[in-house]
């Protein structure tokens, strides 16, 4: 991770200094046109995979109304933001008296970036909105994601969005829209973004000095699936070789052995290991998501069930570790053990 944006990878660019877009011509257009017609919506649910842009496209956006806060008046598109002006700059370096970024906030006290967006972090965005704007500009909140939220959060979020102020714009970001609130997801515009084309995702990581080469240089694009983040966890992070070392103990004929099974659990659950860790339970969902489309396909329809239970199961499991700091090495060990058991 990145010592001066806790939560950016290795290899990566904060989304508010990023300048170029990958892919979404379309969302961005749409999102020109309903902010240029002055009948835009106060709240956008920006859904789509983690690490394909999302972030990305919500400070572009924030940029273009901050430098044109009269609708009638905004360009037809969405340009690049310019590295010179002083809002872009104000925005890079988290500044903007206009934007605030709710995101999950450091703990003091370990210098880790915590499970969860507070309640604490969502009042300070209850605090923002009430102060008048000294050039009378919009008011922008980007949730990111709003995934994170605890309960409390999004309890107090759903509040605000009820009863928005005026010239105030909700840019919320989720990975996975089934699990926010209902509440939350009826107050917002939901705006879908699919996955980064390969061509695309070749173009971004082409961007930040990190294309992939070599004899992997397709499969880091394949297994991707379109996100920056994850080829950037394949290419700095060691993926591939967790991937490998997965699949040899979910796959094989016979009962792997035991110390096989602690030596990945060691590794992803070492000190400082929050990124490995996130992309092995990540991996272990899809590849537990994947098996079970595969045996519907098959016609294979009770192992379809089990494998979709496992999936749904999983996920939950795999939250509250990290929601209460539980044993990962345990965690990690009962994944591994409960997938073998259900293929």
């Amino acid at each position: 991770m990145s010592e001066d944006r806790p939560g950016i990878l290795d290899g990566a660019v904060h989304p508010a200094e990023q300048t170029k877009l990958f892919g979404h011509a379309e969302a961005e257009a749409f999102l020109a046109r309903s902010y240029r017609s002055g009948k835009g919506h106060h709240a956008i649910l920006i859904e789509g995979p983690e690490g394909i842009g999302k972030a990305t496209l919500a400070f572009r956006f924030a940029n273009h109304v901050l430098h044109h806060p009269e609708p009638a008046e905004a360009p037809e598109t969405i340009g690049d933001p310019s590295p010179g002006s002083p809002i872009t700059r104000q925005l890079a370096a988290g500044a903007s008296h206009n934007l605030l970024h709710l995101s999950r906030p450091v703990d003091e006290k370990s210098g880790k970036v915590k499970s969860f967006i507070t309640v604490d972090e969502v009042r300070k965005a209850g605090k923002f909105l009430a102060q008048t704007s000294g050039t009378g500009n919009w008011r922008i909140v980007i949730i990111d994601p709003a995934d994170d939220l605890n309960r409390n959060a999004a309890n107090a979020i759903l509040k605000i969005l009820e009863e928005p102020p005026k010239r105030s714009l909700f840019l919320v970001l989720t990975h996975a829209p089934g699990k926010l609130l209902p509440t939350i997801r009826s107050r917002c515009l939901p705006l879908a973004l699919s996955p980064l084309s390969q061509n695309d995702l070749a173009a971004a990581l082409e961007s930040l000095d990190a294309a992939p080469s070599g004899a992997r240089a397709g499969e880091v694009l394949s297994a991707a699936r379109g996100s920056v983040s994850e080829a950037l966890k394949l290419i700095n992070y060691g993926g591939f070789d967790i991937v490998e070392a997965f699949r040899t103990i979910v796959e094989a004929p016979a009962e792997p052995p035991r110390r096989d099974v602690h030596k990945l659990a060691d590794v992803l659950s070492a000190k400082d290991s929050d990124t490995v860790f996130t992309f092995f339970c990540q991996h272990a969902t899809d590849f537990v998501t994947d098996a079970a489309r595969n045996a519907a396909l098959s016609g294979d329809i009770s192992r379809a069930d089990r494998l979709a239970q496992l999936s749904s199961q999983l996920g939950e499991r795999i939250a509250i570790a990290q929601g209460y700091n539980l044993d990962r090495k345990q965690t990690i060990i009962s994944v591994l053990d409960d997938i073998r058991a259900s293929l």
